[in-house]
């Protein structure tokens, strides 16, 4: 097997790997979360923020960053599966990536220096309508763009395979 196919398959695992941890937040983290009490919520989602910044996450989340533009480039002389893995890389880099940087690591920030337990009630609650309904809608976007992104990169395998 060709290297150039082994970082392929690489690129789509990390980026399957991506789109399926969006997709678990939307479709049951969230809503788990959402049950919770204001200061059970921001706690949880503080704890939840301050967890996924570790080892394996930021492999598949930076791995796919950088693996995605270095496959396209590789593929840069068969035109079907370059188009793919171009398509595939600007959705990452703007839809899951950007809207990390942009949105979501900001609402993180903010919600990290929250200081729950001395806050009023009133306060905690103020929080959390600034935080959750922003924070799951650029989620989903993410997700979106994770999924169209790794629909993108097996297209491109396909592709690979098939010529």
């Amino acid at each position: 097997m060709k290297m150039t196919t082994i970082l392929l398959i690489v690129t789509a695992v990390l980026t399957a790997l991506i789109a399926g941890l969006f997709y678990a937040y939307s479709c049951s983290v969230v809503l788990g979360l959402g049950k919770l009490s204001d200061t059970e919520y921001l706690k949880a989602m503080q704890s939840i923020n301050r967890e996924i910044l570790n080892l394996v996450f930021f492999v598949s989340f930076m791995g796919t960053a950088v693996l995605l533009p270095i496959s396209t480039f590789l593929y840069r002389a068969q035109n079907p599966v370059f188009i793919l893995l171009l398509l595939a890389t600007l959705t990452y880099l703007i839809g899951v990536f950007g809207v990390t940087i942009v949105g979501n690591v900001p609402l993180n920030d903010q919600l990290d220096k929250f200081d729950i337990v001395n806050s009023t009630k009133e306060g905690i609650k103020q929080m959390r309508d600034n935080f959750e309904n922003r924070w799951n809608f650029l989620n989903n976007i993410r997700t979106v763009f994770s999924v169209i992104s790794i629909l993108l990169v097996v297209c491109a395998c396909v592709w690979n395979k098939v010529e």
